[in-house]
């Protein structure tokens, strides 16, 4: 190996070795705060739609926010109407949100049913959001 590509290797071992140690010993600028805003939707399924149905959302300040959402079924039984209009409150709530930066992170759900015949119960889903600040 000539002297000029002994200079070389030996420059770019050099370079090298100091962009790892630039990285590697590098301080962390500030570790990344993340917020979390649950959603709950609250839908019933009490017969004749004599139930309560809602969603709710907390701020950052502790207040709650309650938007009346309809149930999921009326006198003459399910009412696909009210799930179309519940979807879209839903959705739109997500679409809210998401335009401020929150990104969806989880979603979980399930059914309460308070007797044996199913005459009273909601079905729950839960929204949970993060952002990064």
């Amino acid at each position: 190996m000539n002297k000029k590509n002994l200079y070389l290797v030996a420059l770019s071992g050099l370079l090298f070795v100091s962009t790892l140690a630039f990285y590697g010993f590098k301080q962390d600028e500030g570790t990344t705060k993340i917020k979390w805003l649950q959603i709950t939707a609250v839908e019933s399924v009490v017969p004749g739609g004599i139930g309560r149905s809602r969603m709710i959302s907390i701020d950052d300040n502790g207040k709650m926010e309650e938007t009346k959402i309809q149930n999921f079924f009326s006198m003459s039984g399910i009412n696909f109407g009210n799930i179309r209009a519940n979807d879209l409150t839903i959705t739109n709530k997500i679409s809210e949100l998401t335009n401020e930066g929150w990104e969806l992170y989880d979603v979980t759900s399930g059914v309460f049913s308070g007797n044996q015949d199913n005459t009273n119960g909601i079905f729950i889903t839960r929204y949970l959001f993060k952002k990064s600040e």
